[in-house]
């Protein structure tokens, strides 16, 4: 039975063909050489170039070195997470139906305790990042959080105290597509962050290019479930 290929679905810029079809071979044998890659039909010299260049785009590395036969041992290269990453995922469609698999099994509480603990572990582990600042220097350290996070936020004019914020990418999205809890979950820590209230102007799930929130007003900890 021959094993059927799949090269990487996601394009990154500089990253070429020849390279995609190395990024493939490491993820079939988990870890190769040179010599291994090399029999994919390209010199070991062209091998050694292109894992470089998938090194300094954060793709491959190191990881040991195998001896395979008399000489020095040979280094071996994996994919880093970010070089898996290239490869389809389906997690975001799987917990989406779990989402609706628990809302017609009238379960959808379950999602809002889930994520009522999420919040509070979220807002322990991140005040103290914030706490201590004040005005523009607390939404910039917001927005750095919130990127770490996945959601790719910038601070930005606008709104009462002339800051918005404004979440460009949501790595909830399939979720939220299923359930409004997590986008509550996620206005309420943003909100805890900031130590103001908040106004949405605009919302990816409704077609908007980002989630965008007007700040203004101060607001202590906000702890009502998320059912409500």
């Amino acid at each position: 039975m021959v094993a059927s290929r799949r090269t990487p679905t996601a394009s990154v810029p500089g990253v070429g063909a020849a390279q995609r079809r190395l990024l493939e071979a490491i993820k079939h044998r988990g870890e190769a050489t040179v010599a291994e890659l090399a029999t994919q039909g390209l010199a070991r010299e062209t091998v050694r170039d292109h894992l470089k260049l998938l090194g300094a785009h954060g793709l491959v590395e190191r990881a040991g070195a195998r001896r395979g036969g008399p000489g020095r041992p040979e280094i071996c290269y994996r994919l880093t997470h970010y070089g898996n990453l290239l490869f389809p995922q389906r997690h975001g469609e799987i917990l989406r139906e779990l989402v609706e698999y628990l809302e017609r099994e009238g379960r959808d509480h379950v999602l809002e305790e889930f994520f009522d603990a999420w919040l509070r572990r979220k807002r322990a582990e991140l005040l103290p990042r914030v706490e201590h600042l004040e005005g523009a220097d607390r939404v910039r350290e917001v927005a750095a959080i919130l990127s770490e996070e996945g959601f790719l936020a910038e601070a930005a004019e606008g709104g009462p105290t002339g800051a918005c914020l404004r979440l460009c990418h949501c790595p909830w999205r399939q979720l939220a597509e299923a359930s409004q809890v997590p986008c509550r979950a996620e206005k309420l820590l943003v909100s805890d962050l900031l130590g103001q209230n908040l106004a949405r102007q605009s919302f990816m799930p409704e077609g908007d290019p980002s989630c965008t929130y007007s700040i203004g007003g101060a607001a202590g900890p906000q702890t009502s479930p998320l059912g409500d």
